[in-house]
């Protein structure tokens, strides 16, 4: 194919200013998809990304336009999901940026153009939304002017919903976003940007060819995981699969070569030709730094094998969250997981459920601590539930992070406020410019992985980021908060805690879970304990059968023996019942904050 009619972009936006709207008018506009199959957010393929409105993977798809044909990403908003941002930008060679002409610039569009440039791509930028009687483009486009140095004059302004300006704004693309450089003549080096586990194909990877060509049939290599494999299929999407009988330079497609093992084809890797191979592998992507951790653990223990399986082939698809295994006595075996975010904690524990048919516990995030005991011997203990008893602790410390929040100006009594509520102790505070300053904070990491990140966004309106490094550790008053229902311990919800924020964990978790845990047959006490000293209870109440209902008049003694057998029923439930905990209240235990 000629380079010169090749043009590959992503779309960026913060969230919920029409990026998946205009990916169905372009789609509309190329004739791709034929109007009878034409439904809304048309790439969005997941049904929890339908359900939600968000989108949650990047897709791809190639159009042909007038004598062009443009290889087109349609990319997340939300900050949860920016991992998936950042790969689709290695794939591409410039950018629509898409500002709501209502709303103006907020955090994920600064966030996004800052990524853009980092990768060195052409910007197109324009407003949508010109068909909401809110619009103010006038405004807005002054501010990305201020803010970002785009003259208002090029900006572009278009209703992705109506359709009207879309079209100049392919050829405002095809004129300013440059055509990819690549020779054929050189060893093949192809990106994989994505991949998913088909379970009759193997895995299929989207992958970007930068210099050689992908044949059909072709023996690879895997660079970094050094496997050889025939190319079964090479194609484009359309958006649906095209096989073809090779990717040149410059295009962007899909591989199936028949790969079982998940490993071999993760994102960030360089697939060569085995015969005449690249002397190097080409750049991957630098791997993200996750935010909350939790244990996700199978309700059913002979799930676990599944459950291992299920996360290997997710982060084929989702490179972003870490797992490792770790037992619990409650629970029994399951994983520590890594997210980005609760929102992005949410989304890969229900596509764990719908995608791989598991039923899921998720438990509340924990850090590993040192505890020095009193015979000298110092352990590791990540998980509540191995903590030793307290007589045999002398003192426990806790990891430290370093934490560098850049911020605008005006949201940094509201920041100080939240690393002084977390324990946080200042190291530094500067003007990087009029606008924006730098905060250092040392702050405990059991401080930093509940939701430290969610409240940093939300407190400033996502304008703030946050970096963190680890800094040691240091003794701190720890102590364990258990919670038992009907007076078993519920390890899951058990937390190791400083002693200042144990008693308001304790009362907060039980107010909690008195809400979430529907009435058993019996009185369930719902308390927090340190030790054996009780810091809190609720009690969810009985249901009650109306035993009485066919008992009319006679001696009040009839009624007394009815109500004394309902009485001794109800306690015998209680001591050989088991409460039963909804799903909801165990992910609720993060959202404690709320």
């Amino acid at each position: 194919m000629d380079l010169s009619r090749l043009r590959n972009l992503s779309i960026v936006a913060h969230v919920d200013h029409g990026k998946s709207t205009l990916a169905d008018r372009l789609l509309e506009l190329c004739g791709a998809v034929d109007p009878r199959d034409m439904r809304a957010q048309y790439l969005d393929s997941m049904d929890i990304e339908r359900e939600r409105g968000i989108t949650i993977k990047l897709q791809s798809v190639r159009l042909d336009y007038q004598d062009h044909v443009i290889n087109l990403i349609d990319t997340p908003g939300h900050v949860d999901f920016g991992y998936e941002v950042s790969r689709s930008l290695a794939a591409c060679e410039g950018v629509i940026l898409l500002v709501d002409a209502a709303q103006g610039i907020e955090a994920q569009t600064l966030a996004n153009c800052y990524l853009a440039l980092e990768n060195d791509l052409e910007i197109v930028a324009c407003l949508n939304k010109l068909d909401l009687p809110a619009a103010d483009p006038d405004r807005c486009a002054a501010e990305i002017e201020q803010v970002l140095g785009i003259p208002a004059a090029d900006i572009l302004r278009i209703s992705a919903k109506t359709g009207a300006g879309v079209p100049a704004l392919l050829d405002a693309v095809i004129e300013a976003i440059p055509a990819p450089t690549g020779d054929p003549n050189d060893p093949l080096q192809a990106l994989i940007f994505d991949s998913y586990y088909d379970s009759y194909r193997g895995v299929v990877s989207s992958v970007r060819v930068m210099t050689g060509v992908l044949k059909t049939g072709a023996r690879v290599r895997f660079m970094q995981a050094n496997a050889v494999h025939d190319a079964d299929e090479v194609g484009v999407r359309s958006p649906d699969h095209t096989p073809v009988v090779s990717l040149g330079p410059g295009e962007t497609g899909y591989l199936i070569a028949g790969i079982k093992d998940v490993r071999e084809a993760r994102s960030g890797e360089t697939v060569t030709d085995a015969l005449h191979p690249a002397s190097s592998p080409l750049e991957g992507y630098r791997e993200p730094k996750p935010m909350v951790f939790c244990g996700l653990y199978p309700i059913d223990g002979d799930q676990f094998s599944d459950l291992r399986d299920a996360l290997e082939k997710l982060r084929l698809n989702d490179g972003s969250y870490t797992y490792e295994p770790e037992t619990s006595g409650a629970l029994g075996f399951g994983f520590r997981c890594g997210f980005l975010g609760l929102l992005h904690m949410e989304i890969v524990r229900e596509r764990l459920v719908r995608e791989f048919n598991l039923d899921l516990i998720a438990t509340a995030p924990s850090v590993a601590y040192l505890v020095h005991k009193t015979d000298g011997e110092v352990v590791e203990v990540a998980n509540p539930s191995a903590l030793p008893p307290m007589v045999e602790i002398d003192f426990i410390e806790e990891p430290m992070l370093t934490c560098t929040i850049l911020t605008p100006k005006d949201y940094t009594g509201t920041i100080m406020e939240l690393c002084q509520q977390r324990r946080g102790e200042m190291r530094k505070l500067e003007y990087l410019s009029p606008e924006r300053m730098e905060l250092i904070y040392k702050v405990p990491l059991a401080e930093v992985v509940r939701d430290f990140f969610d409240q940093l966004k939300s407190r400033t309106q996502g304008y703030a980021s946050l970096d963190y490094e680890p800094a040691g550790y240091v003794r701190s008053d720890l102590v364990k908060v258990d919670v038992l229902l009907n007076g078993v311990p519920a390890d899951a919800f058990s937390n190791i805690l400083h002693k200042d924020k144990s008693q308001e964990y304790g009362r907060r978790m039980s107010e909690k879970l008195a809400e979430l845990i529907p009435r058993q047959m019996f009185d369930v006490p719902i308390q927090a304990a340190i030790g054996g000293k009780i810091i809190s209870r609720e009690t969810v109440k009985a249901k009650r059968k109306d035993v009485l209902a066919k008992c009319y008049g006679g001696d009040i003694t009839r009624k007394r023996k009815l109500l004394e057998k309902q009485k001794a029923g109800k306690k015998r439930m209680k001591n050989i019942g088991r409460v039963e905990v909804p799903q909801e209240a165990f992910v609720s235990a993060l959202r404690l904050e709320d």
